[in-house]
């Protein structure tokens, strides 16, 4: 297929480039920023062939392709004359003139779904590389100490533990911050010589016997600096970065043009690094620890209704967009606790939608929706499952009813059975590894396992059972 017509229709429906403030992309969806959501034609998008469906949240207009969204992206930039120009510009102009219109839940979301698109890919990658490693220690393959098992997971753990230079990047571009800033500000915080104190004896202690408790190895300027350990941490970079991006901004006004090339960098560094030391870093880790606590609270409660809330309601935050506020808590809880119980309880859902497509596709008689079902089937395995959910189960209602109900039991199971993740990234069946804990199979993977399995033939079963077809769109 041959996206640049489908390019040139979608740039022309949307208002043409005048409308276009600036367009990113994720794993399925072309994500525009318009001066006007009004002028877009809509109905007349939904209809392209290779437009799966429009969705209108958080302040952006996204259009589902599907999984070639990044060759139908290339080509829209080429329609937005904006291949040559800086994207971070681009991005925080749109985002300040967003800001005035925007509430604070809407503003908190776009934030972390632009900071975390770009490297979903090479989390997923990451991911499924630690547990390719955890398989093959629980299958003797290899062991602890063998070099075969050193580089592998050197490879696999490479971008958690560097995550705050990877975030600083993207941050950077986010909050329209010369990316190079926000690399050098992660970089600092997880400088070896001053990362390699976290664990020694510190000559005194900050806080003792409260949740505030921080080792003070030295001062900067007479001020005490409370040690924190920045590896594989989300808030503090984004936050660093956030007041780094207003400082350049303003230091760009102030400074003359002729020092500006050099003193810029020199003052927001000197001042924002410092800064994140003493006081962002520490206030933004313990505001993550508690956050991880509370979240891991009400968890306790009841694990198995967690999870079948969770489960049944996964779908709806991710067709709104709202699940991005799931995806740092995941990773704080990882970060403080070394496992999330929380993400773990959605894993289910994927191939609850596999089973609900699968109905479908033995159930209809018409040829086209057989087609369509094939591709939404094997990219649900991948974790993928928004062409199946905007192509298949929601237009048609009762299968989309029947994958929440499914992912509900998928996540009660593995509530009861206190499933866990002990690794980020991985989707769909690559994601089980992820499972896998130190210790080896124990009853939270067998309950992964049962839960997916579960949700895939209740879903399967309800769909076929209930679903009866009608005439609907299909593309």
């Amino acid at each position: 297929m041959s996206f640049e017509p489908l390019a040139e229709k979608i740039v022309e429906l949307i208002g043409n480039k005048e409308n276009v403030k600036s367009v990113t992309h994720c794993a399925t969806r072309l994500r525009f920023k318009l001066k006007n959501e009004e002028i877009a034609k809509t109905d007349e998008i939904n209809q392209l062939d290779g437009v799966v469906t429009v969705m209108q949240s958080g302040g952006q207009y996204q259009v589902v392709i599907g999984t070639h969204v990044s060759q139908v992206y290339a080509f829209i930039l080429s329609q937005l004359d904006l291949a040559q120009e800086k994207p971070q510009e681009i991005e925080a102009e749109a985002n300040e003139e967003a800001a005035e219109h925007e509430n604070l839940f809407n503003r908190f979301i776009d934030i972390i779904s632009s900071v975390f698109t770009p490297v979903l890919g090479l989390l997923a990658a990451s991911g499924m590389i630690k547990g390719l490693v955890a398989v093959l220690l629980v299958a003797g393959l290899t062991t602890q100490e063998s070099g075969t098992y050193q580089v592998l997971w050197a490879v696999g753990d490479a971008l958690f533990y560097f995550f705050p230079v990877a975030l600083g990047y993207t941050s950077a571009k986010k909050f329209g911050l010369n990316p190079l800033f926000g690399i050098v500000i992660g970089c600092a915080l997880l400088y070896p010589n001053l990362a390699n104190l976290i664990g020694t004896e510190a000559p005194s202690v900050m806080f003792q016997g409260t949740v505030f408790e921080a080792p003070v190895y030295f001062k900067f300027l007479g001020i005490p600096v409370l040690m924190m350990s920045y590896g594989q941490s989300v808030i503090p970079i984004i936050i660093a970065t956030f007041f780094a991006a207003k400082l350049e901004k303003w230091l760009q006004k102030v400074c003359p043009d002729v020092v500006k090339m050099f003193f810029v960098p020199f003052f927001t560094l000197i001042i924002v690094i410092p800064l994140t030391f003493i006081i962002i870093g520490p206030i933004a880790t313990w505001a993550s620890s508690i956050l991880s606590s509370a979240v891991l609270a009400i968890y306790n409660i009841s694990p198995p209704l967690a999870g079948a809330v969770i489960g049944g309601l996964w779908q709806v935050l991710v067709m709104f967009g709202l699940h991005w506020g799931f995806i740092p808590i995941g990773m704080l809880n990882i970060q403080s606790f070394g496992y999330d119980p929380v993400m773990a309880l959605m894993f289910a859902v994927p191939f609850a939608t596999m089973g609900a497509v699968l109905g479908v596709m033995l159930k209809s008689k018409d040829k086209k929706v057989k087609s369509l079902c094939a591709p939404c089937f094997v990219t649900g395995l991948f974790g993928i499952s928004e062409p199946a959910i905007y192509g298949i189960t929601l237009p048609r209602k009762v299968p989309f009813y029947c994958t929440l109900i499914a992912g509900a039991v998928g996540g009660l199971i593995m509530g009861f059975a206190g499933s866990k993740v002990y690794t980020q990234g991985g989707l769909g069946i690559f994601a089980l590894p992820n499972r896998i804990s130190e210790s080896g199979l124990d009853m939270g993977f067998y309950g992964s396992l049962i839960g997916i399995i579960a949700a895939f033939i209740v879903a399967f079963i309800l769909t076929f059972l209930f679903w009866k077809e009608n005439k609907v769109k299909t593309s």
